[in-house]
């Protein structure tokens, strides 16, 4: 996706050959127009799948995941890291590991919001081992429900992530995937490719 591309290009930070900082438009400063349009190409992607439900991760994962579901009018749960007074029972849990903050986390669902009726499309911020995403389709195993597809807003490809996913016959389904981030530049796979013809 040409627009997130070009965003990633001029607002994004390389931390090193691992870490992309993109905290000025998705995972601490939100765009809204840009949200509006990823959740719009998430809707084109999955729209003949019969999806009733989105799933995501507390936090980054919540904007682009609502414009989804504003897209596909259906309803959006997302799986909270911590526990809170109101969410202690009838719980869907799994642990993640996070490789971006190395730290371990269990993520819950309620059972009231996911069902074994449900067609699930998971969506999140970032892809790269493929904990978070892993970790919430256990919790969608665990309702009975079937997991549809994956979507992700960026995809670190060099990482073995989206092929974990894609191994268990899941969709996946990334608007940007990134080649590498040698050299402190962010190089696509769209990129990569055009390089070599």
């Amino acid at each position: 996706m040409k627009l997130l591309e070009e965003k990633i290009k001029n607002d994004g930070t390389v931390i090193n050959e691992n870490v992309l900082k993109v905290d000025s438009f998705l995972n601490h400063q939100v765009d809204p127009d840009l949200m509006y349009e990823l959740g719009k190409e998430f809707a084109r992607r999955f729209q003949n799948n019969g999806i009733t439900k989105i799933v995501t991760i507390e936090s980054s994962g919540i904007a682009p995941a609502v414009m989804a579901g504003l897209h596909m009018k259906i309803p959006v749960v997302f799986a909270r890291k911590k526990k809170s007074l109101t969410l202690t029972d009838d719980l869907f849990t799994a642990s993640v590991h996070s490789f971006t903050k190395n730290e371990t986390n269990e993520i819950s669902i309620s059972k009231k919001y996911v069902s074994a009726d449900d067609k699930v499309l998971i969506i999140d911020d970032f892809l790269a081992n493929g904990q978070a995403a892993l970790g919430l389709v256990n919790i969608v195993q665990q309702s009975g429900a079937r997991v549809f597809g994956i979507g992700i807003v960026i995809e670190k490809s060099f990482q073995n992530g989206s092929q974990k996913l894609q191994d268990l016959g899941i969709r996946v389904e990334s608007l940007a995937k990134i080649a590498s981030l040698a050299n402190g530049e962010v190089t696509f796979i769209n990129e990569k490719v055009e390089e070599y013809i």
